[in-house]
């Protein structure tokens, strides 16, 4: 069977939770008759109340019709044993996140089914080779990770286990599609693909702050000015310190303690204190929250603050040279242009800004025994320009701070300086993403194109890491991951196969 499920057959969805229940709604949406199950005397019923309550109000909005509201509702069945619904198609388990009661389940539930039967569960963390194990047919069980809300997010992870019938994680992969989903393929390792790809996102905040490189405030403005809806911390404030942290764990265990996924000191300290974030009232930030600041723009005459430079030089011709010429043009500055150098970078008379290739602006300055030396994050090009990262070397003078300031104001951005530290934030972030995405697919997680569907649709990232990768250049996040393992020493930075092949392929081609 490599189709999607008939659209005639009926579904058994266990688990009347939130995601239980989500599931059911989808399901019964593209016309299917959903059996609703659950251990506790009236969940079922009382999910599909909540269900009808939520499309009346879809129904209010305009997004459905009293007829559309009514038929899906009437598909939906609760039922009292797992024996009234055995002649379904599909059965999707939506219980506790919990092996055991996984397996005991699932055994059950083979029992019952027909052999022809589709035997799907949603576990966004859970080995589907250890699930299996419970099952005389194993080849039969495929993971379906919905994401919360069900109705709404797009993405549907279908992970294979060692024995996993390939025809039938297809049926399931069409079937997600054929509800509207986007499918992607994964294999069975610890994270599936957005909960490892995701991991540095939060990885790296977490150990910016507990160097005192910066503040959450000043990571969460940086990321969401390069397109993420949410900061790292916001979101981990979000999601509940800890889920994450639980989260963070299992990956770092199941991966046999890969220092890669070295949960954070600071995270824990948040979790034992009980500050869980939005539901406690307390993480990185008080709840309800307090009115945002934003960091102020540069107050300055534009044109002075750069004709006050001398002749200025702009270096580079990658697309953010391109937008600092822009920029620059706007304004009206006058400026050289040399478009040979592989560096972009800002330089007039003791002045000296670039891009971050990774290497801390005091390690540049010491290497070329100049002084005034800074740095700034990566931007994204295609937006307004907004904050941004910079540091400046421990060499330079304070007018020098100055002027750079001045500069970045003039140019549209609302610096914030930070202390000079390789990689800044959203450089070392982007890179470590891109780094881990390369592993995934190395190791036979998933294809490039489903890491970019699933980090695009399931984590609501601007792009996909192969996105950035192609954007930025392989070689561009090498040296950034270089610069941070030069400098800490440790397995976190190491570079994936993939990447360093994509970097030979890249310069091969030049």
């Amino acid at each position: 069977m490599t189709h999607a499920l008939d659209p005639h057959a009926s579904v058994l969805v266990v688990g009347a939770g939130v995601m239980g229940a989500g599931i059911a709604q989808l399901a019964a949406r593209y016309g299917h008759s959903v059996f609703l199950f659950d251990t506790q005397p009236d969940a079922s019923a009382r999910a599909i109340e909540t269900i009808q309550t939520d499309l009346t109000r879809l129904v209010e909005r305009g997004k459905f019709s009293t007829t559309e509201c009514a038929a899906l509702v009437e598909r939906l069945h609760p039922v009292e044993t797992l024996a009234e619904a055995r002649e379904v198609g599909i059965v999707m388990e939506a219980i506790v996140e919990n092996l055991d009661a996984k397996c005991a389940l699932l055994a059950q539930v083979e029992k019952i089914v027909s052999p022809e039967c589709l035997i799907t569960t949603n576990t966004s963390s859970i080995s589907i080779n250890a699930i299996a194990r419970a099952l005389s047919t194993p080849e039969r069980l495929v993971g379906m990770h919905f994401f919360n809300p069900v109705p709404i997010m797009k993405l549907v992870e279908v992970i294979s286990g060692v024995k996993t019938d390939a025809a039938i994680a297809s049926a399931v992969y069409e079937t997600a599609k054929a509800w509207g989903k986007t499918a992607v393929h994964a294999r069975s390792t610890p994270g599936f693909i957005v909960n490892r790809i995701a991991r540095p996102f939060y990885a790296e905040a977490l150990n910016l702050l507990q160097d005192r490189f910066t503040s959450a405030e000043q990571i969460d403005a940086c990321i969401r000015a390069a397109g993420f809806r949410m900061g790292p911390c916001e979101l981990m404030d979000l999601i509940g310190q800890d889920v994450n942290f639980a989260v963070t764990q299992s990956v770092f265990a199941e991966n046999f303690f890969d220092k890669r996924y070295t949960p954070s000191v600071i995270q824990k300290e948040l979790v034992d204190g009980g500050l869980l974030g939005r539901k406690s009232g307390y993480g990185f930030y008080p709840y309800p929250a307090e009115k945002e600041s934003t960091p102020s723009k540069t107050e300055n005459d534009s044109l002075a603050a750069i004709r006050a430079l001398g002749q200025l030089t702009l270096h580079g011709d990658d697309a953010t040279a391109q937008f600092i010429a822009n920029r620059l043009t706007q304004i009206g500055a006058d400026f050289a242009r040399d478009p040979a150098s592989l560096i972009t970078q800002i330089c007039a008379h003791d002045f000296d800004l670039r891009l971050t290739d990774g290497r801390p602006a005091s390690d540049i300055a010491a290497g070329q025994n100049i002084s005034n030396v800074a740095v700034f994050d990566w931007i994204a090009t295609e937006r307004e320009p907004s904050v941004v990262a910079w540091a400046r070397s421990v060499q330079s003078d304070a007018l020098f701070e100055e002027k750079v300031e001045s500069l970045l104001g003039a140019l549209g951005f609302m610096p914030i300086q930070v202390q000079d530290y390789p990689g800044l934030i959203v450089a070392r972030t982007i890179s470590m993403i891109v780094n881990e995405a390369n592993d995934a697919v190395n190791q036979g997680v998933c294809s490039e194109d489903d890491a970019d569907s699933a980090m695009r649709l399931g984590a609501n990232y601007p792009a996909g890491p192969f996105d950035w990768q192609n954007q930025w250049g392989a070689l561009n996040i090498k040296n950034v991951l270089s610069a941070l393992n030069d400098f800490y020493r440790g397995e976190r930075y190491r570079i994936s196969p993939a990447l360093q092949h994509a970097v030979w392929h890249d310069t091969s081609d030049r």
